[in-house]
Protein backbone atom coordinates (compact mmCIF):
# COMPACT_ATOMS: atom_id res chain seq x y z
CA UNK A 1 0.00 0.00 0.00
CA UNK A 2 3.08 1.97 -0.83
CA UNK A 3 0.33 4.44 -3.10
CA UNK A 4 -2.70 4.77 -2.80
CA UNK A 5 -4.16 5.99 -6.14
CA UNK A 6 -2.53 3.33 -7.49
CA UNK A 7 -4.41 0.86 -6.39
CA UNK A 8 -7.68 2.92 -7.05
CA UNK A 9 -6.41 3.04 -10.32
CA UNK A 10 -5.72 -0.63 -10.47
CA UNK A 11 -9.60 -1.13 -9.72
CA UNK A 12 -12.47 -0.96 -11.48
CA UNK A 13 -14.06 2.34 -11.68
CA UNK A 14 -17.35 2.87 -9.26
CA UNK A 15 -20.13 4.43 -11.59
CA UNK A 16 -22.82 6.09 -9.44
CA UNK A 17 -25.86 7.29 -10.87
CA UNK A 18 -26.62 11.38 -10.36
CA UNK A 19 -30.40 11.79 -10.23
CA UNK A 20 -31.29 15.99 -11.03
CA UNK A 21 -32.70 17.55 -8.03
CA UNK A 22 -33.77 20.82 -8.46
CA UNK A 23 -31.24 23.52 -7.32
CA UNK A 24 -32.53 24.83 -4.03
CA UNK A 25 -29.44 26.75 -1.77
CA UNK A 26 -28.76 25.21 1.45
CA UNK A 27 -30.54 26.66 4.34
CA UNK A 28 -29.29 29.33 5.74
CA UNK A 29 -29.18 29.41 9.83
CA UNK A 30 -31.47 32.48 10.75
CA UNK A 31 -30.23 35.47 13.23
CA UNK A 32 -32.41 35.83 16.26
CA UNK A 33 -34.00 38.83 16.26
CA UNK A 34 -33.78 41.46 19.24
CA UNK A 35 -36.78 42.51 21.32
CA UNK A 36 -37.28 45.54 19.49
CA UNK A 37 -37.28 44.42 16.08
CA UNK A 38 -39.87 41.24 16.93
CA UNK A 39 -42.05 44.33 18.82
CA UNK A 40 -41.92 46.14 16.02
CA UNK A 41 -42.27 43.40 13.21
CA UNK A 42 -45.72 42.57 15.34
CA UNK A 43 -47.14 45.90 14.89
CA UNK A 44 -46.36 46.52 11.64
CA UNK A 45 -48.14 43.00 10.48
CA UNK A 46 -51.46 43.52 12.90
CA UNK A 47 -50.82 40.52 14.38
CA UNK A 48 -50.41 42.08 18.19
CA UNK A 49 -54.05 42.95 18.00
CA UNK A 50 -55.21 39.35 18.32
CA UNK A 51 -53.15 39.17 21.57
CA UNK A 52 -55.13 38.97 24.56
CA UNK A 53 -53.03 41.23 26.36
CA UNK A 54 -53.56 44.20 24.38
CA UNK A 55 -57.01 44.82 25.75
CA UNK A 56 -55.69 45.83 29.08
CA UNK A 57 -53.61 48.57 27.14
CA UNK A 58 -56.40 49.69 24.78
CA UNK A 59 -56.71 52.89 27.23
CA UNK A 60 -53.37 54.07 27.30
CA UNK A 61 -52.85 53.33 23.47
CA UNK A 62 -56.08 55.95 23.14
CA UNK A 63 -54.25 58.32 25.38
CA UNK A 64 -51.40 58.20 23.67
CA UNK A 65 -53.68 58.69 20.05
CA UNK A 66 -55.66 62.04 21.57
CA UNK A 67 -52.31 63.37 23.19
CA UNK A 68 -50.72 63.06 19.38
CA UNK A 69 -53.80 64.60 17.83
CA UNK A 70 -53.79 67.49 20.57
CA UNK A 71 -49.96 67.95 19.55
CA UNK A 72 -50.46 67.98 16.05
CA UNK A 73 -53.83 70.38 16.16
CA UNK A 74 -51.15 72.72 18.85
CA UNK A 75 -49.03 73.37 15.75
CA UNK A 76 -51.90 73.59 13.04
CA UNK A 77 -53.14 76.32 15.49
CA UNK A 78 -49.64 78.19 16.47
CA UNK A 79 -49.15 78.54 12.83
CA UNK A 80 -52.35 80.11 12.26
CA UNK A 81 -51.50 82.41 14.72
CA UNK A 82 -48.28 83.16 13.47
CA UNK A 83 -49.87 84.05 10.16
CA UNK A 84 -51.91 86.66 12.19
CA UNK A 85 -49.54 88.51 14.00
CA UNK A 86 -47.46 89.14 10.53
CA UNK A 87 -51.04 90.43 9.03
CA UNK A 88 -51.48 92.63 11.78
CA UNK A 89 -47.81 94.01 11.78
CA UNK A 90 -48.25 94.36 8.39
CA UNK A 91 -51.29 96.63 9.05
CA UNK A 92 -49.67 98.51 11.92
CA UNK A 93 -47.14 99.70 8.94
CA UNK A 94 -49.76 100.82 6.44
CA UNK A 95 -51.60 102.88 9.33
CA UNK A 96 -48.55 104.28 10.59
CA UNK A 97 -47.41 105.28 7.03
CA UNK A 98 -51.02 106.03 6.92
CA UNK A 99 -51.58 108.59 10.20
CA UNK A 100 -47.87 109.77 9.52
CA UNK A 101 -48.87 110.87 6.13
CA UNK A 102 -52.11 112.76 7.01
CA UNK A 103 -50.45 114.48 9.70
CA UNK A 104 -48.09 116.25 7.41
CA UNK A 105 -51.15 117.06 5.45
CA UNK A 106 -53.06 118.57 8.70
CA UNK A 107 -49.86 120.40 9.42
CA UNK A 108 -49.39 122.29 6.03
CA UNK A 109 -53.38 122.93 5.85
CA UNK A 110 -53.89 124.34 9.60
CA UNK A 111 -50.54 126.77 8.75
CA UNK A 112 -51.62 130.58 8.96
CA UNK A 113 -51.34 131.26 5.57
CA UNK A 114 -53.14 127.92 3.80
CA UNK A 115 -56.25 129.37 6.33
CA UNK A 116 -56.03 132.29 5.13
CA UNK A 117 -55.94 131.40 1.17
CA UNK A 118 -58.93 129.28 1.99
CA UNK A 119 -61.06 131.58 3.79
CA UNK A 120 -60.56 133.99 1.10
CA UNK A 121 -62.74 132.44 -0.97
CA UNK A 122 -65.71 133.08 1.66
CA UNK A 123 -65.20 136.74 2.01
CA UNK A 124 -63.14 136.94 4.45
CA UNK A 125 -60.06 138.93 5.14
CA UNK A 126 -57.32 138.43 7.35
CA UNK A 127 -57.08 141.82 10.24
CA UNK A 128 -54.41 144.17 9.66
CA UNK A 129 -55.03 146.15 13.13
CA UNK A 130 -54.02 144.19 16.18
CA UNK A 131 -57.20 142.77 18.30
CA UNK A 132 -58.08 145.09 21.31
CA UNK A 133 -59.24 144.55 24.92
CA UNK A 134 -61.97 145.58 26.32
CA UNK A 135 -61.79 146.36 29.83
CA UNK A 136 -65.30 146.48 31.86
CA UNK A 137 -64.65 148.09 35.22
CA UNK A 138 -67.57 147.17 37.30
CA UNK A 139 -66.96 150.06 39.73
CA UNK A 140 -67.38 153.07 37.75
CA UNK A 141 -69.14 150.31 34.73
CA UNK A 142 -67.19 152.56 32.09
CA UNK A 143 -66.00 150.16 29.16
CA UNK A 144 -61.93 150.79 27.93
CA UNK A 145 -60.11 149.68 25.01
CA UNK A 146 -56.87 148.89 25.26
CA UNK A 147 -54.34 147.64 22.74
CA UNK A 148 -53.02 144.26 23.20
CA UNK A 149 -49.66 145.09 22.26
CA UNK A 150 -49.56 147.61 24.80
CA UNK A 151 -49.93 145.83 27.59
Amino acid sequence: MANKFKEIKNEEPIIEEVKPTSVTPPPTPRKKKSGIVKSLNTVFSGTFLSNDNVLKHIPFILFLSVIAILYIANGYWADDKVRQVNKLNAQIKDFRSEYISTKSDLMFVSKQSEVAKSVEKLGLKEPITPPMKIVVDTSSKTVTEKNKVQE
